[in-house]
């Protein structure tokens, strides 16, 4: 009997061309030194945990996600060359991770992921906390939402009357040494959440805390917006590389 005419659903379908004319790799067989020495990062880290690793090695097991087929040692090396640090490079935005030979939207939504994840974390073990006796833990999230960003942030931490946070607003985002900040605004917003106290927050990207007068002068003024309508300035943290500056502590406030 003659076989019926096949049909395009019959047909196996063409494959798209690589750039030079190559195959697609998605059906290769993964080399067998990339896939132990991949075994062999992921057996250290689950039974020595991030403190056993490096910070290529730690950025290798986030690429290998993204990188399924290929040794990413290489490109774990170039972003750290480029950005300095394992937090500099999950932080990194995405225009200057793109830059990076190598690196393609599966790269950086990986990376994204882990910042959002580790900024989940943070936020969750202050939020609707008391944030005086949870200082420490205060710190840490600040530090880890905004001390490896390229440019400044303004945050505003609002306290109830019994010092629990009760939300944490980014109030402007600003260059590279300046941020804009509106005290009207920011009373304003304390209205709105009926919160008693607030906690300034703004980062470095230089890495020095140290206060500039225009950081004094900001903060004079919004302490004056907050006498007025009864709110308590608790104190204005400014985030550094590694370490941080409490106005209240240095007796600016």
């Amino acid at each position: 009997m003659a076989r019926a005419p096949t049909t395009l659903v019959d047909q196996p379908l063409p494959f798209l061309m690589e750039k030079g004319g190559k195959r697609p790799s998605n059906g290769q067989k993964q080399p067998s030194y990339i896939a132990d020495h991949r075994q062999r990062l992921r057996s250290r880290f689950m039974q020595g945990g991030a403190a056993a690793m490096p910070d290529y090695e730690m950025l290798e097991l986030v690429l290998f996600r993204a990188i399924p087929r290929r040794d990413v040692k290489p490109l774990a090396r170039a972003l750290l060359d480029r950005f300095g640090d394992f937090n500099r490079v999950i932080t990194a935005p995405s225009t200057r991770l793109r830059e990076v030979k190598g690196v393609g939207e599966a790269v950086i939504v990986e990376l994204k992921i882990v910042e959002a994840a580790a900024q989940r974390l943070a936020r969750a073990k202050v939020l609707r906390k008391h944030a005086i006796s949870n200082w420490d833990a205060l710190v840490d999230y600040c530090h880890t939402t905004m001390a490896h960003l390229e440019t400044e942030q303004f945050r505003v931490l609002y306290l109830d009357r019994k010092n629990i946070l009760i939300a944490d607003d980014e109030q402007a985002k600003g260059t590279v040494d300046h941020v804009p900040v509106y005290p009207r605004e920011v009373a304003k917003r304390a209205l709105e959440l009926n919160a008693s106290a607030l906690i300034l927050v703004h980062n470095h990207p230089s890495g020095d805390p140290s206060p500039s007068r225009a950081d004094i002068d900001m903060t004079k003024q919004v302490a004056i917006a907050c006498d007025a309508l009864g709110l308590s300035l608790y104190d204005h943290l400014i985030i550094g590389k590694s370490s941080e500056l409490s106005f209240r502590s240095e007796g600016f406030i």
